[in-house]
């Protein structure tokens, strides 16, 4: 396996390669829609691009990517810092000034494993962390993506495409939804070629189906819009990626 980082453009993923197989949709010109890119201080979005810090001050996040609402966080348009073999770090700026991110990349004979973790420094905000891989919907050879993923609950969106933050039971794909209460291992696989398994004890997730070159299943650690829902995140999100010729 092979691995590289674009510590300019998000400290993204802008590679990975497993038995010469490309396992990362490339740059299609926005810096939404490419790589696999981590998710912090938020991941998906806030509404409005509007957040409170505990004494109740209201702060606008930058809205130019998903306007009128905030996206993903201030990781993937920054660059990140190599601190250590495989280990990158995010100093955050306004409002979360003080605040820091760490990326971590460990590479195994089969399998990536890939980490994030917040230190809240003086920063209030709240805050919450995402891992976003865009995988192709076909290579030059076998099927297209097929998503296995069976989440016991998703949540409701509104009129305004944000989480209303009621429960309900998952309706059948195409998917641009979050999820909890996932059972099972998380799954994308290309018939005759390769199989791609995300383990991890994130309790969120999001899976998005709906580009036509390109699939995401996204562990989190908490939904979008998480903030104004009343859901909090732990400081620490991991996934192991298992990858297996099929």
């Amino acid at each position: 396996m092979s691995l590289e980082i674009d510590v300019d453009q998000g400290g993204r993923i802008s590679s990975l390669r497993f038995r010469d197989i490309e396992c990362v949709l490339p740059f299609r010109g926005q810096v939404l829609t490419w790589g696999w890119y981590p998710m912090a201080p938020w991941a998906g979005r806030i509404k409005d691009g509007l957040i409170k810090n505990s004494r109740g001050e209201e702060f606008q996040l930058p809205t130019n990517l998903a306007s009128p609402h905030a996206i993903h966080g201030f990781g993937i348009t920054s660059s990140w810092q190599e601190i250590g073999n495989g280990y990158f770090a995010l100093d955050l700026a306004e409002p979360y000034l003080g605040a820091r991110v760490e990326q971590r990349f460990e590479l195994l004979d089969n399998a990536l494993r890939w980490s994030l973790e917040y230190e809240a420094g003086e920063s209030d905000l709240p805050f919450w962390m995402g891992l976003h891989p865009w995988f192709p919907r076909e290579f030059d050879r076998g099927g297209a993506a097929e998503i296995n993923f069976h989440p016991g609950k998703m949540f409701e969106r509104g009129s305004d495409y944000m989480p209303t933050g009621k429960l309900i039971n998952p309706t059948p794909p195409p998917w641009d939804d979050a999820f909890t209460q996932v059972r099972g291992v998380p799954t994308v696989s290309w018939e005759d070629v390769l199989q791609i398994k995300i383990e991890s004890d994130a309790p969120y997730w999001v899976v998005y189906d709906q580009d036509p070159e390109g699939v995401c299943i996204e562990p989190q650690s908490a939904p979008p819009d998480a903030a104004n829902l009343g859901i909090s995140s732990d400081t620490y999100l991991e996934a192991l990626f298992v990858f297996e010729e099929i």
